[in-house]
């Protein structure tokens, strides 16, 4: 409000000056309208004239205005910041509003909570909650910790978190992100993440990053206004000085030069880039789907094979036991098994614990040991569990059947004795059926998928989705080599959402995690989390980052050729500096406004 202020008071004075006679009032007007306007960009010039940093459009702004005031011509000195300031203002202005786009997202932060203790209700500070703490949440509130619902049943705005305007109804059992809405009743919920590692602090981080970074066209506009300044002023300097040598006149050619310094200011380059990739990064932070950083945004179109994890990236990750083998066992299996997973929150094993349906008391399990891909070991009343994969009872040498049925399938073993099997399913995602053929349409070459599952299960999902290839039984090592074999050929991109994933992740060009279902090491190693899980989002992220880039490069090319020409018509005395005025400011507003149409791309359907 103070610039804009600043901005109308200079305007007035500005336009009182015409009129005005030639008199001391006169001087006088457009003396305090130039101090007013220009004092701010005068202190910054003087300071970074003090750390050698100064060949910057201000620079070149001031040269211009005091060769005006030099020359009398006082008016055009004042015209030169008022649109100068009159720029930079819209300029600002259009960064808040994307700014205001992405706090939408991110105004999810609840200071104080209400924490059931004793059966009674108390107001605390949202930093003192502790894990395994149970809040309440009441309709209208936001949800300010990650939890699961302990009792009760609503409807959820999850709009801030996914883009999503569907409400998801939540019951007891259900998890819960915090940065959500309450709609309807009253919930119970058990905290089960610090507020240093919710899903609000996470998208803070991950958008503070974003505005922190910048891409290599912005590291070259930089790099290249640090030689560009200087060049225009010897060349200002020479359009003054070889017609001298000629026998011209001071004045008029004094006056071109001082055109040619206000229209060859970079601000159209310098404001427009910078908006265009943080437009991208809003625009996709509107549709859920939070972009790391800028460089992330500019490498996107690059990508011309994309690795999948199969399970809760292409599948639904929302696991059932089908089968257990053999049935008259099935009590006995499924104890064991849900003794060993009692203490994981994996999709897989919160299927065998719902299956079982019974509680278990952690209290009686001894040792705990989880094996990367293959498994977990427990001891429980000093009887020994293995639940896990085929490969994991081999290496432990428990002679077991092998079966070959459709879903994920779990070996359970006591004692170093084959118990039993469980078979899991999952069902593919709606929204991945159509993905792969529009990728395609997309610019993307090959798709590829990975998994830990057995080549049955992998081969029918490859087979319905139309991969390319697809491997089976992988490790999570072996992922990682398979992605570095892809990367001999084109950039990759893998999109995955487990703990298992997080090397994967790093490893590949651009790691795309899931926000919803996908675990902290997975969203801390990505470069982009889909809020939703939902693949098709992707499409969205690739039609966006072609949006911006085309918006940067046409920008670029209009703003330079715009200057080009009107400098020439400077030096040709065509133009004044009026003109120069309207031009640059005119090229910097269309460039602004250019750069905002990026928020026009609608989420893919």
């Amino acid at each position: 409000m103070k610039e804009l202020l600043k901005i109308i008071l200079g305007g007035i004075l500005f336009l009182l000056s015409f009129l005005l006679s030639k008199t001391i009032l006169y001087y006088l007007t457009l003396g305090i309208a130039y101090i007013l306007l220009a004092y701010p960009i005068w202190i910054e010039t003087l300071k970074n004239i003090k750390s050698f940093t100064f060949f910057d459009e201000k620079f070149l702004m001031i040269i211009a205005t005091v060769g005006a005031f030099v020359i009398g011509e006082y008016p055009e000195a004042v015209a030169v910041m008022l649109f100068y300031q009159i720029g930079e203002y819209l300029g600002d202005k259009a960064s808040e509003n994307t700014k205001d786009a992405i706090t939408k997202l991110m105004d999810l932060r609840s200071d104080v909570v209400h924490l059931k203790q004793n059966g009674k209700l108390v107001t605390c500070p949202t930093e003192q909650i502790k894990i395994n703490d149970i809040i309440v949440v009441k309709p209208g509130e936001r949800i300010p910790l990650d939890g699961v619902v302990a009792t009760g049943e609503s409807h959820i705005d999850t709009s801030s978190m996914t883009g999503e305007s569907v409400l998801r109804s939540v019951k007891p059992n259900d998890s819960i992100m915090s940065g959500c809405v309450n709609k309807e009743g009253i919930l119970e919920i058990k905290v089960t993440s610090l507020y240093q590692e919710s899903t609000v602090c996470k998208i803070l981080k991950l958008m503070e990053e974003a505005s922190e970074t910048k891409t290599s066209r912005e590291k070259f506009i930089t790099k290249f206004a640090s030689y560009y300044t200087p060049i225009v002023v010897v060349a200002a300097l020479l359009i003054t000085i070889i017609p001298l040598i000629f026998g011209q006149p001071f004045a008029p050619w004094f006056y071109r030069s001082l055109v040619f310094l206000v229209i060859s200011c970079p601000c159209a380059l310098v404001v427009s880039i910078p908006l265009s990739f943080f437009s991208g990064i809003g625009s996709c932070s509107k549709k859920g789907i939070l972009i790391k950083n800028s460089a992330t945004l500019e490498n996107l179109d690059q990508i011309k094979t994309i690795v999948f994890d199969k399970t809760g990236t292409l599948t639904q990750g929302n696991f059932e036991v089908k089968k257990v083998i053999p049935e008259e066992k099935k009590e006995e299996i499924l104890f064991h098994a849900a003794l060993a997973e009692a203490n994981s929150n994996h999709p897989i094993a919160m299927a065998i614990q719902n299956a079982y349906q019974l509680s278990i008391s952690l209290d009686t399990i001894q040792e705990y040991q989880e094996i990367s891909g293959k498994g977990i070991k427990v001891t429980y009343n000093n009887q020994s569990i293995l639940v896990g994969s085929d490969l994991m009872l081999e290496e432990e040498k428990i002679k077991h059947p092998k079966y070959e049925e459709i879903g994920t399938i779990i070996y359970v073993a006591c004692n170093h004795e084959y118990l039993g099997t469980i078979v899991i399913q999952d069902s593919i995602k709606e929204s991945a059926e159509q993905l792969i053929p529009r990728l395609k349409q997309n610019g993307i070459e090959k798709t590829v998928m990975l998994s830990g599952d057995n080549e049955k299960t992998v081969k029918e999902v490859g087979q319905k989705l139309g991969l390319d290839s697809y491997y089976a039984n992988l490790l999570p090592t072996d992922k990682v080599e398979l992605v570095k074999y892809e990367q001999k050929e084109n950039r990759v991109l893998f999109v995955g959402d487990g703990m298992n994933d997080a090397p994967v992740l790093m490893t590949s060009d651009i790691g795309v995690s899931m926000g919803g279902i996908g675990s902290d090491a997975a969203i801390e190693a990505s470069d982009i989390v889909i809020m939703n899980d939902d693949p098709s989002l992707l499409l969205t992220a690739f039609q966006i980052a072609k949006k911006t880039k085309f918006i940067v490069k046409s920008n670029i090319v209009f703003a330079i050729s715009i200057k080009i020409l009107i400098m020439f018509l400077g030096i040709l005395g065509i133009s004044s500096m009026w003109g120069a005025v309207f031009a640059d400011v005119g090229v910097t507003i269309l460039t602004i406004l250019n750069a905002l149409r990026i928020f026009k791309v609608r989420k893919a359907q």
